[in-house]
């Protein structure tokens, strides 16, 4: 199956892409990837791994004035083949959208972040672990950019059951606004919140970020609060705030980047219930304080080495999971 997904997918790539130079209908499509492959270094058990963290290929375009398309798989997410953005757009009025298909959530500012727009090797805790939602449902959005006080806002309803699991039917649905704030030059403030039930147990989240870039600084911060129905499970914090700085150079590289960020979480659970009929800690509470530098060959998050080092702060009796404990990391990130 696997073997066969690939064929599929590079005989579209290949044959589309020689119609496209000569096909003006088929001019505004755009071919993307991006591969993202590192070390990880964890001191503690003395262990060390290569990794292909991501391979992934899209595809998108516009076919007429008021239709828009994009499909994304990723050949290699910690090795397995998946199936990401699948969905086509319409846009029957210059700033509203309306979506259909499956599609990232639209859910706080870093869980929606591309893996090449990451600032991090790593993602934060709110983007891997607490907010990280992909799934199959609707979408309809306004862009009012032109005017005095910018905003970006979107709506959605989806399944709530993934990726795979799209022939389920529901007798509720989830449902996930998002609205971007632009009140002056640099500055963004998100506002978003979501309820899912992964099983019987409704889950709502609360979200809070903004950042600011200036001069060669971004800094950014953000706040998730999320709380289960009928108090099945504790209520659950994550945040996550860090500042990069931007120092241009006349070398090898075109620029260097450092960074500092902390963050952490709660006690978390995904909402699905043990044998026992029970919410059980699924991500024991933890910090985390990350140092590191990103070295740019070019344009920003094109061509970029990520040389980060985590260092975590586990409660007393906490379980750290084998991939969550001090880390030195190196990435190369390449997006074509």
């Amino acid at each position: 199956m696997r073997k066969l997904s690939l064929l599929i997918l590079s005989l579209f790539l290949f044959v589309a892409t020689l119609q496209a130079q000569e096909d003006g209908f088929l001019k505004s499509m755009k071919i993307q990837g991006t591969l993202r492959a590192k070390y990880e270094y964890q001191p503690q058990p003395n262990e060390s791994r290569f990794q292909v963290r991501n391979a992934r290929v899209s595809v998108s375009g516009k076919l007429y004035p008021l239709v828009n398309y994009k499909a994304e798989i990723d050949l290699n997410d910690e090795g397995k083949i998946k199936m990401l953005d699948a969905y086509g757009q319409i846009t029957p009025l210059e700033d509203f959208r309306v979506t259909l298909g499956q599609m990232r959530v639209p859910f706080t500012i870093d869980a929606h972040r591309s893996p090449h727009t990451q600032y991090f090797a790593n993602r934060s805790f709110i983007a891997k672990q607490v907010g990280n939602i992909r799934d199959v449902g609707g979408m309809v959005g306004v862009d009012l950019l032109d005017t005095p006080f910018p905003i970006i806002a979107d709506a959605a309803i989806f399944n709530g059951s993934g990726l795979t699991n799209q022939k389920e039917w529901h007798s509720s649905m989830n449902y996930s606004a998002r609205v971007q704030l632009f009140p002056f030059a640099g500055a963004n403030l998100t506002l978003s919140g979501q309820t899912i039930k992964p099983e019987d147990v409704r889950i709502t989240m609360l979200d809070v970020g903004a950042n600011y870039a200036f001069h060669r600084f971004h800094i950014e911060g953000e706040l998730l609060h999320k709380s289960y129905s009928d108090h099945m499970f504790k209520e659950v914090t994550a945040w996550n705030a860090f500042v990069n700085y931007d120092l241009p150079l006349k070398s090898f590289f075109e620029k260097v980047s450092f960074l500092l960020r902390y963050d952490g979480m709660t006690d978390h659970s995904s909402g699905i219930k043990n044998e026992e009929g029970e919410l059980v800690t699924d991500d024991h509470a933890r910090n985390r304080l990350t140092t590191g530098a990103t070295f740019s060959f070019g344009e920003a998050f094109t061509a970029d080495i990520r040389l980060n080092y985590e260092k975590y702060f586990y409660a007393s009796g906490a379980v750290a999971k084998e991939s969550e404990q001090d880390k030195l990391v190196l990435e190369l990130m390449v997006r074509f």
